[in-house]
């Protein structure tokens, strides 16, 4: 029998847990991870799994899916940073088909609305089944001097009137000016001026970005950029208006330009709850609020043994097999004989934590002009991106418009998120949970989102560490500390913080299904592993084996 430790019931971790054991069970061996009859399915056969694998799920909180997780408060609950379910790898949308069926019915904001709603033949329905995942219409835009810009911009008159015709014509010409003459990448801010030129840069990226981070564009390695902003650029925002204007079938779509995603019914935690409840039906182990503080290696650099604190105690597992999605600092920093070098890397890998204030309003001042219905005729929002910079506040989520299952009384209330970014311990970070939500709903009336902060009706407040991998201080020498961790032979590193890359939930998936893959094939070469979500291709376009929205 192997011993299995996964460090993390966050979408990597889980996924990992669940893909080994399943993929081990009598007769699995022909069956692919990505089979679209796997999943929920299979996992509630009877398995005699642990007869190879004794898998055991290391949490260091109370609860399942890391920053994916979905919050209850008062029967209101909150996603923790918003989060699409979209993706262009087959295997993936497989997994959540058998995990969380796609609707068959409308929703209950569709049957207020008597809108129309995608569906699937055969589907649950969310107003019967809770274990379902709804098809949801994407509205994100920016919120700048007063006034909503789509995200990613888009070229329609709303935006040039918006921007004014002094701007507009400025912002044209320096885009025209980056697109002649190009800035060699040595920065994060040289590649948006390159693909919007500098003025649209200075009004929609310089502010919120350093917001984000804490450092100017021009301190933060590019390759943030090309991972998270992908193809998106002034180029592609024409050619997606041009194809779509022209009724284009088939058309390719970036990731940043998606139309529609999918939800599960209560919050993105529930999916990562229900693979939780399956791989402890396949023999799995999930330990709650079990900390890892040390990782042990005898003298052939082989960890032998998981250290991990649980109610005061600490206590230790065997193990032939890690599977980390735990930040990298801390799993090199629990390390013993570690070189100084990558030590050195590790312990200066830096992150970004977010507080989060979830707010309970009768109402939102913002006018819904864009001519979609919503309930309430709020504005039709998943989130907000807030560049003024009269506020601290990042972003802002109106729960009500990802589903209406998360919101306790939908008709009346208007039930949203707002988003700070900070690090541990700075001054944001060390208020007390009544100094920030004071600061914050000030905010809100200073964005005039509310008239008094006396309409505020309840609130709840949440920190988030190390949400965001950041892209600076020793980041630039990650190589280095890869190709030491490469020579821990057991040793899998997983998803956004156990690869210190800041990783969408599909991207953390795949990295676990490549893991499994080469822990069950023998394969010592994790190549494969690291380079999820690196290549341009896996944005951009669609292979052969990876579908567009459904």
């Amino acid at each position: 029998m192997k011993h299995v430790v996964v460090i993390g019931a966050g979408p990597a971790g889980l996924t990992a847990a669940y893909e080994l054991l399943k993929r081990t069970q009598p007769g699995a061996a022909a069956r692919s991870s990505t089979d679209a009859g796997s999943g929920a399915g299979a996992a509630a056969k009877t398995s005699p799994a642990a007869e190879e694998y004794q898998v055991t799920v290391l949490e260091e909180s109370g609860k399942f899916g890391g920053i994916s997780r979905t919050v209850e408060y008062h029967g209101n609950r909150m996603d923790m940073g918003g989060h699409r379910f979209f993706t262009k790898d087959k295997s993936v949308n497989a997994w959540w088909d058998a995990m969380l069926p796609k609707q068959g019915a409308p929703a209950a904001d569709d049957i207020m609305l008597n809108r129309r709603a995608t569906l699937t033949e055969g589907g649950p329905d969310p107003e019967k089944e809770d274990r379902v995942m709804l098809r949801r219409n994407r509205v994100s835009r920016i919120f700048f001097n007063g006034k909503f810009f789509d995200y990613p911009i888009t070229l329609k008159a709303e935006t040039f009137k918006n921007m004014g015709l002094g701007t507009t014509v400025v912002a044209g010409f320096s885009y025209i000016k980056s697109a002649l003459f190009k800035r060699e990448e040595k920065s994060l801010e040289d590649f948006y001026i390159n693909r919007f030129g500098r003025k649209l840069y200075s009004m929609f990226f310089e502010h919120y970005t350093e917001n984000l981070w804490g450092r100017h564009p021009s301190e933060i390695d590019p390759s943030w950029g090309a991972q998270r902003v992908k193809g998106v650029s002034i180029r592609a925002v024409l050619k997606n208006a041009i194809e779509k204007s022209l009724g284009k079938a088939n058309r390719k779509v970036e990731t940043s330009l998606i139309e529609e995603f999918s939800y599960p019914k209560l919050g993105p935690g529930e999916l990562w709850d229900v693979t939780a409840e399956e791989i402890r039906k396949l023999g799995g182990t999930i330990l709650l609020n079990s900390r890892v503080t040390k990782i042990v290696k005898n003298k052939d650099n082989v960890i032998t043994e998981i250290g991990y604190e649980n109610d005061g105690d600490f206590k230790t597992l065997p193990a032939d097999i890690v599977i980390s999605s735990m930040p990298i600092r801390d799993l090199v920093g629990g390390m013993n004989d570690v070189p100084a070098d990558p030590a050195r890397i590790a312990a200066g890998l830096p992150y970004r934590d977010y507080m989060t204030l979830g707010v309970l309003i009768p109402h939102l001042n913002l006018v819904n002009s864009t001519g979609t219905a919503t309930v309430g005729n709020i504005v039709p929002d998943n989130w907000v991106y807030v560049h003024d910079r009269t506020v601290t506040m990042g972003r802002f989520q109106i729960y009500n418009n990802w589903s209406p299952y998360l919101v306790k009384d939908l008709e009346h209330t208007v039930w949203m998120g707002l988003e700070y970014f900070c690090t541990e311990g700075d001054k944001m970070w060390s208020m007390t949970d009544e100094e920030f939500a004071q600061m914050a709903i000030k905010e809100m009336v200073t964005l005039k989102l509310i008239n008094s902060t006396d309409e505020v009706m309840d609130y709840h407040v949440e920190r988030v560490k190390k949400a965001y991998p950041a892209y600076f201080d020793t980041y630039e020498e990650m190589d280095k500390l890869v190709e030491y961790l490469n020579t821990i032979p057991n040793l899998y590193c997983v998803g956004r913080n156990g690869q210190h890359r800041y990783n969408n939930i599909d991207h953390s998936m795949v990295t676990s299904f490549e893991t499994v893959k080469n822990i069950l094939s023998g394969r010592t070469d994790r190549s494969n592993i690291w380079n999820v979500n690196t290549e341009k291709e896996y944005h951009e376009t669609t292979k052969e084996n990876e579908v567009e929205v459904d």
